[in-house]
């Protein structure tokens, strides 16, 4: 879709911006008579108020060139933000999407910031992942191809919109990734697309199976090993800070690019969501795109554990035991708490190689986080406040909430084994997802900040009604990680 920021009002279809006031809906910018009365009217015969994402269409106005005139709710004046604007425009976007409009265009915006904010959240809603629908009919497919911003600062705007362009770039990258089939998107097809991204300047480098068998990642890859798909690392670099050798932020992510559970083998129905089992891994490659296009100055990393968790005559087994990167040994008590088993090894290497100042991993990790938090929050564990702190706040601006769970000595006990130093699940039933992080921590270096999310209910979500986000793969994590660093670690 693109994205256009305009002096004048023109298109297909016109929508004016309006605020839900105590005397009534107040429209945020003049119309003359004849319109004004005409959608004064129109909202009269409804349930309109102005609040936000509300809509209310008129067809072939007399008094207006285009085909279509709206009334679109942002909600109280007082109440106005970006996150706000962002979803008022995406609810207006999924109205018209497939309407038969083929522009669009917004009139109200009070300022340049407010101009580019509609323009990410037009952007976001129009999102589609259709390459494979060959034979879509035309009803269901898109007609909307341009939305137009109108603003007395166009040059502004656009320059304002520019980082936001980048996170758009980044979460459109991300849902691409987790809505790919799992036999176009393995761990070596991955790690290609990934290398890709050198041309926006990051640094990649990939370990194939035999360099981390040389590093000793025994846990990470005894997941891939059933699979006839070699198991990856995946290395992204974005050194932009002025001090080029002072420590960087790490982010780290699983990516499982299918998990059937392997020999402890999930049930088949809904199974064919596990290709969805990379959203951390996709969140941190989106997030590494947004940061390089905004060229943010800081130093950042991003690294990815690709593997492929399947059942074969070579898979590992429950009971086996193997040995971390990190010198531990971990007692298999079900494969399909595999993802762990994956980041453990590549938090070491994040730390071994990088010494980050702060380290955040991203996991579709336990179901038992779905059980606690629904589709609404991320399961947020950290050994640091402030590094916890920071990620809330992000993650309320971006709209990707988080919440924070405990650690403690009660849980990490629950990990302990008789036969090695630990077992990679905790009491069946019991605290799932806080076992899941206690196991994650013992991989931490003694001061290291770090912080776990658990995005198992976010990555994706079936029914979803949030006007940003398409019906499944969401994008999640690639907003609160690049406000993460917009906010707190830019020179």
């Amino acid at each position: 879709m693109q994205i256009k920021f305009s002096a004048e009002p023109t298109g297909d279809a016109i929508a004016y911006l309006c605020y839900e006031g105590d005397k009534g809906v107040e429209f945020a910018a003049d119309l003359d008579k004849p319109g004004e009365s005409a959608i004064r009217r129109a909202i009269a015969a409804g349930s309109f108020k102005g609040g936000a994402g509300q809509v209310v269409e008129i067809l072939a106005p007399e008094w207006s060139d285009a085909s279509r005139v709206l009334a679109l709710g942002v909600g109280k004046k007082s109440a106005a933000s970006d996150l706000g604007w962002q979803k008022a425009a995406a609810a207006l976007v999924k109205r018209v999407l497939l309407g038969g409009a083929k522009s669009l265009a917004i009139v109200g915006a009070p300022d340049r910031g407010v101009a580019a904010h509609l323009a990410l959240g037009a952007r976001l809603a129009g999102y589609r992942f259709d390459q494979y629908r060959l034979n879509l009919k035309a009803e269901k497919k898109p007609t909307l191809t341009t939305v137009s911003i109108v603003t007395d600062s166009a040059a502004g705007a656009r320059a304002d919109y520019a980082p936001l362009a980048a996170k758009a770039e980044g979460v459109e990258f991300a849902r691409d990734l987790v809505s790919e089939p799992p036999n176009v998107l393995h761990p070596e097809s991955y790690a290609d697309r990934i290398q890709e991204l050198t041309e926006l300047g990051l640094e990649i480098e990939v370990l194939d199976v035999a360099a981390m068998t040389k590093l000793g990642m025994g846990s990470l890859l005894g997941v891939g090993q059933g699979s006839v798909r070699g198991s990856r690392l995946v290395v992204m670099k974005w050194m932009g800070a002025k001090d080029k050798k002072s420590a960087p932020v790490a982010f780290v992510g699983k990516g499982v690019t299918f998990d059937t559970g392997g020999i402890s083998l999930k049930p088949g129905p809904g199974m064919q969501d596990m290709k969805g089992d990379m959203g951390g891994s996709a969140a941190v490659a989106g997030a590494m795109i947004s940061i390089a296009k905004r060229k943010a100055k800081a130093n950042v990393v991003g690294l990815v554990g690709l593997v492929e968790n399947m059942p074969d005559g070579n898979a590992q087994r429950p009971g086996d035991i193997v040995r971390a990167a990190a010198g531990k040994t971990i007692e298999i008590q079900n494969t399909d708490a595999e993802g762990r088993l994956v980041l453990c090894d590549v938090l070491w290497y994040a730390q071994k190689k990088f010494h980050p100042k702060a380290m955040i991993d991203l996991a579709t990790l336990t179901g038992a986080i779905i059980i606690s938090l629904g589709n609404e929050h991320a399961g947020l564990f950290s050994n640091n406040d402030d590094l916890a702190a920071k990620l809330t706040a992000a993650g309320k601006v971006e709209g990707e909430p988080v919440w924070r769970l405990p650690l403690g000595a009660g849980y990490d006990k629950q990990i302990d084994s008789d036969v090695a130093d630990m077992r990679n699940i905790g009491n069946a039933g019991n605290a799932g997802s806080i076992t899941a992080a206690q196991f994650l921590q013992r991989f931490v270096d003694e001061g290291r900040a770090w912080a776990h999310l658990d995005i198992a209910g976010t990555a994706w979500k079936p029914g979803n009604d949030n006007p940003l986000e398409p019906t499944w793969a969401t994008g999640w994590g690639v907003r609160i990680l690049d406000r993460l660093i917009a906010d707190n670690y830019e020179d």
